[in-house]
C-alpha cells in the first residue's frame, strides 16, 4: 500500500513563501498596469485637450489677425503691419506647439493641412496690404463684409474641422477604453483577493494538518507517557520534524519501559534479598520459642505452670499469625481513593478506634491548634489506618495517667500534623526506605506499624518524620500540603 511520504517543516514554510510572494506579485502587476493605464489615459487625454486647444488657440489667432489686417488697411494705420507680423509670429509658435502634441501620423497630416491653408489664406492678407486699387469705397464696403472673412477662411475651417472630428473620435475611443476598464477593474481587483483568501484557506488547513494536529498530539502522548503509561504510542504523522519527533519519543519510552522493567526486577530482588532475613528472624525466634516451652511440658507436673506454658505458645502463635498479616498488609499494593477531608476528621476517627485502650491507661489527650484545621487530598480509610498506627504506639510507649498531644500546625502551603508522646523515645530510629520492621515490646505488636505509616504517607505524597528529645518522649510529624482539587472517588 502506498504511504504518503512527510513534508519538511522548511520545504512546507519554503512553498507558503513562494505562494505569498507569488500573489504578492500578481497584486503588484495589477497594481502597476492600474497605474500605466491610468497615466496613459491622462496624459493621451492631456496631449488631445492640448491639441485641440492650440487648434482653437491658431483659429482664433487668425481670425484677429484677418480683422487686424482689414482694419488696418482700411485707416491706412503704419502699425498694422508690424501686428499683422506679430501675429503671424504667434500663429506660427502655435502651429510649432501643436507638432509637438501631435503624437500620431493622422494627426500630423490634419495639421499640416492647417498650416497649408494658412499659408495660402497669409497670400491673401498679403493681397490686401500691397494692392493699391483697394481703395475704392465699393471694394472697402466689400472687404466690411463677414462673408469676406469667412470666404478667406474657408479652407482653413476645412482643415479645423477636420482635425477637431479626429481628436472628437480618439476622445471617444479613450472613453470607451476606460468604460471598459471600470467595468473589469472589480473583477480584477477581486482576483487578488480570492487568490489571497484561497492561500490563507490552503496554508491554514496545511498547517494545520501536517504540523499542529500531529504536534499537538505529540504533546498529548508527552503527556500521557510522563503519567507513566510508557506503552503508548504516539502516531508519526505530520512533517518530518514532527515525525521524527514522535518516533524519538515512542523509542525513548520504549527504551524507558525496558529500564522500568530492569529496575523492577532488580529491586524486587534486592526487596526479596532484605526481606528474606526479616521473615526468617521474625518466624525462627517464635518458633525456636515454641520448641524450647514443647520440650519442657513432658518435665512439668504443675497443672498450673503447664497451662502457663501452654498459654505462652498460643500467645506466640498468635504473634506470629498476626505478624504476618502485617507484613501481607505492607507488602500489598495500595490504591488510594482521594477526596478531599479535613484533616480533625481522620484524627478524632482514629482515637475513637483507640479509646477502650486509652482508658484502660487512663491517658489524657489533649488536641491544640484545630482552629489551623484544613481540608487535604487523601484516601481516609489508609490514613486513618496510618494514624491509628502512630497513635497506637504514642498510648504503648506513654506511662499509664500519662498524657498525648495531638497537635495542628499550619506552615505556608501544609498542614503538619504532630503526635507527640510522654515515653522514653524511640529504641532504634526509623528509615522511609528499610523494610526491616522495626523491634516492638507490645505483647500484641508486630513492629510494622511504623513502616506501614511510612507506606501509606509515601503513596499520598506526604512526609512522616519523628524526633525524640533526650528520653523524653518522641514526636511524630506528618507534613501534608493544602490542596484544593476535585474529589476523585475512582
Amino acid at each position: 500500500m502506498f504511504s504518503r511520504q512527510p513534508h519538511s517543516l522548511r520545504k512546507l514554510l519554503l512553498v507558503h513563501e513562494i505562494a505569498f510572494v507569488f500573489l504578492v506579485a500578481v497584486t503588484g502587476v495589477m497594481g502597476v498596469m492600474s497605474a500605466y493605464f491610468w497615466k496613459h489615459y491622462s496624459l493621451e487625454s492631456g496631449r488631445i485637450n492640448q491639441l485641440a486647444l492650440g487648434a482653437e488657440q491658431v483659429r482664433t489667432e487668425i481670425f484677429r489677425q484677418i480683422q487686424e489686417v482689414i482694419r488696418g488697411r482700411l485707416q491706412e494705420d503704419p502699425r498694422a503691419l508690424d501686428l499683422y507680423r506679430e501675429y503671424s509670429k504667434s500663429i506660427s509658435r502655435l502651429f510649432n506647439s501643436m507638432r509637438r502634441n501631435s503624437a500620431f501620423h493622422d494627426e500630423d497630416e490634419v495639421v499640416n493641412g492647417m498650416q497649408i491653408a494658412y499659408r495660402e489664406l497669409q497670400q491673401d492678407m498679403n493681397k490686401i496690404f500691397t494692392n493699391p486699387y483697394l481703395v475704392s469705397r465699393q471694394v472697402r464696403m466689400n472687404i466690411l463684409d463677414p462673408r469676406f472673412a469667412q470666404s478667406m477662411v474657408g479652407k482653413f475651417e476645412g482643415e479645423y474641422e477636420s482635425l477637431k472630428k479626429l481628436l472628437e473620435t480618439k476622445h471617444e475611443s479613450l472613453d470607451v477604453l476606460l468604460k471598459r476598464w471600470t467595468n473589469y477593474a472589480p473583477v480584477i481587483i477581486t482576483i487578488p483577493m480570492l487568490l489571497a483568501l484561497l492561500l490563507v484557506i490552503y496554508a491554514r488547513n496545511t498547517l494545520n494538518r501536517e504540523f499542529i494536529k500531529p504536534m499537538s498530539a505529540v504533546t498529548e502522548g508527552a503527556k500521557i507517557i510522563s503519567r507513566g503509561r510508557l506503552d503508548h504510542k504516539i502516531e508519526a504523522d505530520g512533517v518530518e520534524e514532527v515525525t521524527a519527533l514522535a518516533k524519538t519519543i515512542n523509542r525513548m519510552a520504549r527504551d524507558l519501559e525496558e529500564s522500568r522493567a530492569a529496575l523492577v526486577e532488580t529491586e524486587k530482588q534486592a526487596a526479596l534479598g532484605a526481606l528474606v532475613p526479616v521473615v526468617a528472624h521474625n518466624i525462627r525466634n517464635p518458633l525456636a520459642s515454641i520448641r524450647a516451652t514443647a520440650q519442657v511440658l513432658d518435665d512439668i507436673d504443675n497443672v498450673k505452670e503447664l497451662q502457663e506454658s501452654r498459654q505462652a505458645i498460643l500467645d506466640t502463635i498468635d504473634r506470629l499469625g498476626r505478624w504476618v498479616n502485617a507484613l501481607v498488609s505492607y507488602l500489598h499494593p495500595l490504591k488510594p481513593s482521594y477526596r478531599l477531608i479535613h484533616a480533625s476528621v481522620m484524627i478524632d476517627a482514629a482515637l475513637s478506634l483507640l479509646k477502650n485502650r486509652s482508658e484502660e491507661k487512663k491517658l489524657r489527650i489533649t488536641r491544640t491548634g484545630w482552629e489551623h484545621d484544613a481540608r487535604l487530598n487523601a484516601d481516609p480509610d489508609l490514613m486513618e489506618q496510618a494514624l491509628y498506627a502512630l497513635l497506637a504506639n504514642a498510648m504503648d510507649a506513654s506511662p499509664a495517667g500519662g498524657e498525648i498531644s495531638v497537635r495542628l500546625v499550619r506552615s505556608d502551603s501544609f498542614l503538619e500534623i504532630n503526635i507527640i508522646d510522654g515515653g522514653p523515645g524511640l529504641p532504634f530510629d526509623p528509615k522511609p526506605v528499610n523494610l526491616s520492621p522495626g523491634p516492638s515490646t507490645k505483647r500484641f505488636g508486630t513492629g510494622l506499624g511504623i513502616p506501614i505509616a511510612y507506606k501509606i504517607c509515601q503513596q499520598h505524597g506526604w512526609k512522616l518524620t519523628f524526633a525524640s528529645a533526650g528520653g523524653k518522649g518522641t514526636t511524630a510529624t506528618i507534613s501534608a500540603p493544602i490542596r484544593v482539587i476535585e474529589e476523585n472517588n475512582a
